[in-house]
């Protein structure tokens, strides 16, 4: 383990909890802006805009291809 001496300065009962709080908070934050900041979200999130992307149509099939 790399970090290995961390833990003779933080007791792991404290640190691992401490950590995975952190991760926590910081994907919350980072969603919580998403939804904020963007508009495609919130109208993704509430079922809005119901149409289906296509894709475009292929080229013509009998048209020669150039070599």
């Amino acid at each position: 383990m790399i970090y290995s001496k961390m833990w003779c300065v933080v007791k792991p009962a404290v640190g691992i909890p401490v950590f995975i709080a952190a991760v926590a908070i910081s994907s919350f934050s980072v969603h919580l802006a998403l939804t904020l900041n963007t508009t495609w979200v919130k109208t993704f999130l509430n079922g809005g805009s119901q149409t289906v992307a296509t894709a475009p149509a292929p080229a013509a099939a009998d048209a020669p291809v150039k070599k």
